[in-house]
C-alpha cells in the first residue's frame, strides 16, 4: 500500500494519542470503580429484597421482579460514566487513525451508501431494525470509498414475548472505479439447490440476471455469479479479483464476503459486503487507556482493508485481459 503523507504511527502515539490517553487515565479509573461501586450495591439490594419477599412474607414472584429490576437499574446507571468515556476515546482514536491515512472519520454514516442497492440485490438480508455506524470516506488509487458498520435485526415473536435477532452485522464498502462498469453482475456465496430457484425466477433477486459460469472450479464451490451480460461479467469477475475478495475477507476477521459490480452510478461502483464483529472499537475499559498495542490494533484493521482495496481497484493490474469490445 502507498502510504499517506507523514506516516508515522511511532510520533502520532509519542506526540498526540499516548499523553491524551495518559491523561484519561484517572478518569478511567474513577468511571471503573463507580460501575463497581453501583454493581456491588445493586446487588445487595437484591439480596434484601430476596430475603424479605421469599422467606419473611413469602412472595416469590415479587422478589424475582425486584431483583431484576434492581440490578439492571444498577447496572445501567453505573456504566453510564464508563460508556461515555469510552465514546470519546473510540471518537478521537478513530478520528486521529483516519486522518493519518488520508480520511475522514464519522461515528455514524449521514446517508447510508447505495444500502438500498445492497439490499434490492439480496446482498443483506431482510430485517426489522438497523443501525449504522463508523464511517470511514476516501480516495485511494484515484478511486472514492467508503465504508461503514451495519446492524440489522429482525423481530421474533414467541409466546410470551417479542424480540429481537441479529441477522447481520458487518461492514459495507462502496468503491467507485475511475472507469467505466457495464451492465450488472453479483457475486453471491453459493447456496446449494437453493441456486436453483432462481432458475426458475427471473434470476437473481428476480433482477433477471443470469448465472454466469466461473473459469476457475475452486471458485465455483464458494461463489455464484449471476449477471446481465455473460461476457462482460467474466471479464470483471476473474480468478485473481476472487482471490483478492477472499484475502479482503481474511484481513477483515469476516465471513460470508460477496458483492456485486454495478453501472448506475454512471461511472461504475464496486459494492462489497462482509459480515465481522463490530470493528474499530478503542477495547476494554477496564485496561490502562494508554496502551499502544490498543491503537495498533485499530491501526492494523485499517491498513489491512485499504492495502486490498488499492489492490481491487488498481487500474494496471484490475483485468487479466483486455476489455471486451
Amino acid at each position: 500500500m502507498t502510504q499517506p503523507k507523514n506516516y508515522d504511527w511511532d510520533r502520532l502515539w509519542d506526540e498526540t494519542l499516548g499523553p491524551w490517553l495518559s491523561e484519561l487515565e484517572s478518569e478511567r479509573v474513577a468511571a471503573v470503580r463507580e460501575r463497581r461501586t453501583w454493581i456491588v450495591g445493586s446487588i445487595l439490594v437484591a439480596v434484601v429484597i430476596a430475603v424479605c419477599f421469599i422467606i419473611i412474607w413469602q412472595v416469590p414472584p415479587v422478589a424475582l421482579f425486584g431483583c431484576v429490576g434492581v440490578l439492571g437499574f444498577g447496572t445501567m446507571i453505573g456504566s453510564r460514566r464508563v460508556k461515555l468515556l469510552r465514546g470519546r476515546v473510540k471518537q478521537r482514536l478513530n478520528t486521529a487513525i483516519a486522518q493519518a491515512l488520508d480520511l475522514t472519520y464519522s461515528d455514524t454514516p449521514f446517508s447510508p451508501a447505495r444500502f438500498d442497492t445492497f439490499r434490492d440485490y439480496n446482498l443483506l438480508p431482510s430485517y426489522n431494525r438497523r443501525s449504522f455506524e463508523d464511517h470511514f470516506e476516501g480516495e485511494r488509487e484515484g478511486c472514492s470509498f467508503e465504508l461503514y458498520e451495519a446492524h440489522l435485526e429482525q423481530k421474533r415473536r414467541s409466546k410470551n414475548r417479542t424480540y429481537y435477532v441479529t441477522v447481520f452485522r458487518g461492514a459495507l464498502i462502496r468503491i467507485t472505479f475511475p472507469r467505466k462498469v457495464e451492465g450488472v453482475t453479483v457475486i453471491s456465496r453459493d447456496a446449494g439447490w437453493f441456486n436453483g430457484l432462481n432458475a426458475l425466477g427471473k434470476g437473481w433477486g428476480g433482477m433477471g440476471l443470469e448465472r454466469v459460469g466461473l473459469v476457475d472450479p475452486k471458485f465455483e464451490k464458494i461463489f455464484e455469479v449471476y449477471g446481465s451480460d455473460q461476457v462482460l461479467a467474466r471479464y470483471m469477475v476473474t480468478p485473481s479479483f476472487m482471490e483478492r475478495l477472499l484475502a479482503l475477507e481474511t484481513a477483515m476477521g469476516g465471513s460470508k464476503i460477496r458483492a456485486m459490480f454495478d453501472e448506475s452510478s454512471g461511472q461504475g461502483e464496486l459494492l462489497i459486503v462482509a459480515e465481522t464483529h463490530n470493528r474499530f472499537e478503542p477495547g476494554s475499559m477496564n485496561t490502562p487507556l494508554a496502551d499502544k498495542d490498543r491503537v495498533h490494533t485499530m491501526v492494523r484493521e485499517l491498513e489491512e482493508l485499504l492495502a486490498i482495496i488499492d489492490t481491487l481497484v488498481e487500474p494496471a493490474r484490475f483485468g487479466e485481459h483486455a476489455a471486451p469490445e
